[in-house]
């Protein structure tokens, strides 16, 4: 799938650093790179961006952009500090990071210390925004949106792995971790689709913040 305006999405939608501030010096792309100045947010947008706040996470604004395709990154936030470490994490529409925000504190952590005695210490994720149709249709996926997110594994005290493709039916403790995150997502986000939706999720968790939920398989 051709993606639309790929130099503006590596400068301001890529964010494929590890974020949190730990174990990569690449800098977070800025929303004010080109001196594009922020308008005010609208009410929706202000109201999300307090609730971040109000939950200690930490993120940039990034300005609205229009793509070739019909894809779009509107009120989206680049999070900068989320209580994991989390690798390729790009722009996400506020609400969706503001459920990721939660999942990881209500549901992964509280999932590792139950099965693993520790700590979740990294989250992998395969992508975010991404210009993309949904596969069979003709309709633009949640990604094209900056409003999904797919995950493909996990880190636990710095050591141990746990990938969704390996793990959910991996060993006894893996297989009843991985189906607690999803679970909990599902009580989180509009759309929850993981190995047993169809192979094409056999190896990650995705969710999203879609107008057509709530589903979860």
């Amino acid at each position: 799938m051709r993606i639309g305006g790929i130099s503006a999405i590596l400068l301001l939608l890529a964010g494929c650093g590890l974020v949190d501030g730990r174990n990569d010096n690449r800098p977070v792309p800025r929303s004010d790179q080109q001196g594009q100045r922020l308008p005010p947010p609208s009410g929706d947008l202000r109201q999300c961006l307090s609730g971040l706040d109000r939950a200690g996470v930490q993120y940039r604004r990034l300005p609205n952009r229009e793509f070739s395709g019909g894809c779009h990154a509107r009120g989206a936030v680049q999070l900068l500090q989320v209580g994991v470490p989390t690798r390729n994490l790009g722009a996400m529409t506020c609400p969706l990071a503001d459920r990721y925000g939660r999942w990881v504190r209500d549901v992964l952590q509280p999932a590792a210390r139950r099965h693993f005695g520790s700590q979740a210490t990294r989250v992998d994720v395969i992508a975010t925004y991404s210009c993309r149709q949904i596969a069979g249709s003709s309709r633009i996926s949640e990604h094209g949106k900056a409003n999904a997110i797919d995950i493909r594994a996990f880190v636990i005290d710095g050591e141990r792995q746990v990938s969704v493709l390996e793990g959910w039916n991996g060993d006894r403790r893996e297989r009843a971790f991985l189906r607690d995150l999803h679970q909990g997502a599902c009580r989180t986000f509009e759309i929850v689709l993981g190995p047993d939706a169809n192979a094409a999720h056999r190896d990650h968790f995705h969710f999203d913040m879609g107008s057509r939920g709530p589903y979860c398989r």
